[in-house]
């Protein structure tokens, strides 16, 4: 009976001294659930997630110096500033490998958030009725696609980065004027999400439209959605300039992280290699390490220029960006 005590007693400490990171993630589990059990594999430090598509931050908030989140994993850059703006997050140290692994241009110059992977605005047309498309973000503003255009709410966070990187290209007075372009080329008032869009153009209601690459693969490799993806041509924007826009998922060290050590670790292991070539397996995205190819279905899609331009000046313009909708009444 002592013997079954003592061993019932070192079971119990052993599992109070198992290292674990609690992940409070946009990013639905089976897109990232894979990565985390490889990541506990190689270190022996469990995951417990908590999954949401809204409300994480005001839980966080909430929460206060007794939340338990160790790592927010966000869907898009937008959720990435927020945390940032209302102060849950801390900064990750000047030494660590995620500072090696993962660029300047896809890092917070404080610190305090890191990109995982890159995503582009892609143009999408129609094969039947267009075709392939040497095509411009600016030429959707032009006169001869009047009629021709669907789109999302110019207020979701991937179609405000876009409008975002035009102003920090190109000034607020002149996207302005090409953002009230797009809106009078639009065949239908925004709405749906970026497969809607293609969906549409498979209906014949429209013959161009705004939608992130993996969509594309996530559409291929739906036996439903595969005769949508069928339909279209994937055009990258700006390549005789600037390339085309990049958006990002990323992850933050939240503020109060009780495993800030197993969190670092997280996030050091999600800019490896193995993770990056994961998570553009599993996720149709492109990794943001250099050096790490993307899976073959993505690499099917051809090479382009992507912009260079530093995601901090995309994101002091995403105010300026939101305002513009409004004024020129984009969603209505």
């Amino acid at each position: 009976m002592r013997i079954l005590v003592v061993l019932g007693f070192l079971a119990i400490c052993h599992q109070a001294m198992a290292e674990t990171v609690n992940v409070y993630s946009f990013r639905q589990n089976f897109l990232i659930q894979p990565i985390l059990d490889e990541f506990t594999k190689e270190t022996g430090i469990k995951s417990e997630v908590i999954f949401a598509k809204k409300g994480l931050i005001q839980r966080i908030k909430r929460e206060g110096k007794l939340s338990p989140a160790d790592v927010v994993l966000t869907s898009d850059f937008s959720k990435l500033l927020d945390l940032k703006d209302q102060g849950l997050t801390q900064a990750f140290d000047k030494d660590s490998l995620i500072q090696s692994n993962i660029p300047s241009q896809f890092r917070d110059e404080d610190r305090q958030w890191v990109a995982l992977t890159k995503r582009v605005r892609n143009i999408y047309s129609s094969k039947e009725r267009v075709g392939k498309l040497n095509i411009r973000y600016e030429d959707l503003s032009s006169a001869k696609y009047k009629g021709k255009i669907c789109t999302r709410s110019g207020k979701h966070p991937y179609n405000l980065g876009l409008i975002a990187s035009m102003i920090a290209h190109d000034g607020v007075d002149q996207t302005e004027q090409w953002l009230t372009g797009v809106k009078n080329n639009l065949a239908r008032k925004p709405q749906g999400n970026d497969r809607g869009q293609v969906k549409a153009i498979n209906s014949g209601l429209c013959d161009i439209s705004l939608g992130n690459s993996y969509y594309f693969g996530k559409m291929l490799m739906d036996d439903k959605q595969k005769v949508w993806a069928d339909s279209v041509e994937l055009n990258f924007p700006n390549q005789q300039d600037r390339g085309s826009h990049i958006n990002v998922s990323g992850a933050v060290i939240a503020k109060h992280a009780p495993h800030k050590d197993a969190a670092l670790k997280l996030l050091s292991f999600l800019s490896s290699d193995k993770a990056q070539a994961m998570y553009s397996e599993l996720n149709m995205e492109y990794p943001v390490k250099p050096g790490v190819a993307p899976s073959k279905l993505v690499q099917s899609w051809g090479d382009f220029k992507a912009d260079t331009i530093a995601l901090n000046q995309v994101a002091a313009q995403r105010k300026a960006a939101l305002k513009l909708v409004d004024k020129v009444k984009f969603d209505l």
